[in-house]
């Protein structure tokens, strides 16, 4: 059986090579043209002292080997700080591709946006782009949630009041311009180019023969079209100007009440596997990540395969709903599975997130699921009914969420634990994730009777052989689809975070949800439930 540890130290080695970007050829390309990497720029950027927690750095994993390897979809994103503020950064990196917008760098920008409006967080852009990739173009341009989203949501961060700031070290051509001029303050550095479209374009279309620095230079934006603010000779300088504009935003407050948890994060490794084989108590895994004392189990006497717990974080309240992963007897004395959410777990489930939202305490789900007990006894218990309970407590919940991945998380288990599609503020997963409609094994098994079931229908018979190979070839497609950097490549979850530093990382992220005023619990409301 794989060791958690082994499979989180093969995880952190590829993202070291993801952080590498486009590699030599690409850096080589920024030497000569004079300009900093962007892994350089942030060194620059960030204060030394707090970590950057960097989101989707799996965006586009294996997704476009046509075009070859495009590391982190080509842009840099993440929460970190500068001159002491809390700040979304949205980098672009010329090593890959020239710093050409795929579908995922289009979708990974937009999720930092919606992330950096939910938690009301500045953003700085680091702008150095070709523009959008052309042979993709119609996976880019066109949808509602596509490149045009962007700058949408330029113009909606404004009106909001979030600050943002972009610095333009390189290219920044054709609709891509519109980025940085709908930002409330606009630097450029000598020798980087701002036009709508590049001098190849200007000469097909109105037969102008002209360069880039005459069309779209830094000079003619800072004297004759009046767009940039501030003009910079180089990177460098135009990082130190753009920490001393950060410097005058509001500080943050910060708290820190110096609690510990009450189990060593680390032993994390020793009672949870890699393949979600193993049975164990979810309890222990929350007293490693909750303040020591903290934890009040709500309805411990029932509803069994789900814990609801009250407990701190940081000292700060928090309500969390984890799924048990060993077997438990219910109040008749029946065995129900670990993992499988039940009628009256998901009852507690949903009377606990209406308590919370009453209270106006955030959420955290902890998933390990498999999914809603099947079978003629569910049901005859409602499952579907009070499934949908769940569901609905949590499409409506007004208080903040964040949901992380610590093993299984299988169809509508899924969705009723605080699933992407749900709304969370953060998604996280640990490197043993897994997640799908249903599991391998499962998936395999259902998709072979089907297919045994239509070649009857044609009078066929399948053979021993070939039905073992026709479930082979499901089993490992939908294995290489559980695998959680297919899902992270897509967008499915923001960041795959170590086991062991799961309370500092939620710690840190509840502070970002918590800049966002909580709303008066008089305004929760679920509609209409079937009781």
């Amino acid at each position: 059986m794989r060791k958690l540890k082994s499979l989180t130290e093969e995880i952190l080695a590829q993202e070291k090579v993801l952080k590498q970007g486009g590699g030599s050829e690409g850096i080589d390309r920024q030497k000569r043209l004079h300009r900093l990497t962007v892994r350089e720029r942030l060194n620059l950027l960030l204060d030394k002292d707090v970590p950057f927690f960097e989101l989707g750095i799996w965006a586009g994993y294996r997704m476009y080997d046509r075009w070859g390897e495009i590391p982190a979809a080509g842009v840099v994103s993440g929460i970190g700080s500068v001159s002491g503020r809390t700040v979304m950064i949205i980098a672009n990196d010329a090593t890959v591709a020239a710093g050409a917008l795929f579908p995922q760098s289009v979708k990974k920008t937009l999720r930092s946006q919606s992330i950096a409006f939910n938690c009301r967080l500045p953003i700085l852009y680091l702008v150095d782009s070709s523009g959008v990739f052309l042979p993709l173009q119609d996976e880019v341009f066109p949808e509602e949630n596509d490149f045009g989203r962007i700058f949408r949501n330029n113009s909606v961060l404004s009106a909001a009041g979030i600050p943002q700031i972009a610095a333009i070290m390189g290219n920044c051509i054709a609709g891509g311009s519109y980025l940085p001029v709908l930002c409330d303050k606009l630097l450029m550095t000598k020798g980087s180019s701002l036009c709508i479209a590049g001098p190849a374009l200007v000469k097909s279309a109105i037969g102008q023969e002209i360069g880039s620095e005459a069309l779209g230079g830094s000079a003619l934006h800072a004297t004759l079209s009046d767009t940039v603010d501030f003009e910079e000779e180089d990177d460098v300088s135009c990082i130190r100007r753009l920490r001393g504009l950060v410097a005058n935003l509001t500080e943050d407050a910060s708290v820190r009440d110096g609690s510990m948890p009450e189990r060593d994060p680390q032993s994390f490794y020793d009672f949870i596997d890699a393949e979600g084989r193993s049975e164990y108590d979810a309890m222990e895994l929350l007293k490693g990540v909750v303040d020591a004392g903290s934890i009040e189990e709500y309805k411990a006497g029932c509803g069994k395969t789900i814990l609801c717990c009250f407990a701190r974080l940081n000292g700060q309240p928090v309500g969390i709903l984890a799924n048990q992963r060993h077997n438990v007897k219910n109040g008749k004395g029946e065995i129900e599975l670990g993992g499988v959410l039940y009628a009256e777990s998901s009852d507690k489930g949903a009377r606990f997130v209406m308590n919370c939202n009453q209270d106006r305490i955030p959420l955290l789900f902890f998933h390990d699921v498999m999914g809603f007990m099947v079978g003629k006894a569910a049901e005859e218990s409602g499952i579907i009914r009070r499934g949908a309970k769940l569901v609905n407590a949590v499409s409506n919940s007004i208080v903040p969420k964040i949901t992380i991945i610590v093993g299984s998380s299988f169809g509508a288990g899924h969705y009723a634990m605080c699933g992407k599609a749900y709304d969370p503020d953060f998604m996280l997963a640990w490197p043993n994730a897994r997640y799908s409609v249903m599991g391998a094994d499962q998936a395999a098994n259902t998709l072979v009777d089907l297919r045994k079931k239509g070649a009857a229908r044609s009078g066929k018979i399948l053979d021993d052989a070939a039905v073992q190979a026709l479930h082979d070839e499901i089993r490992k497609s939908y294995s290489d689809q559980i695998d959680i950097r297919y899902g992270a490549a897509r967008g499915w979850v923001d960041a795959i975070i170590e086991p062991h530093r799961t309370r500092e990382v939620l710690i840190r992220l509840l502070q970002m949800v918590l800049r966002r005023p909580l709303r008066e619990a008089s305004s929760f409301h679920t509609g209409v439930l079937q009781i």
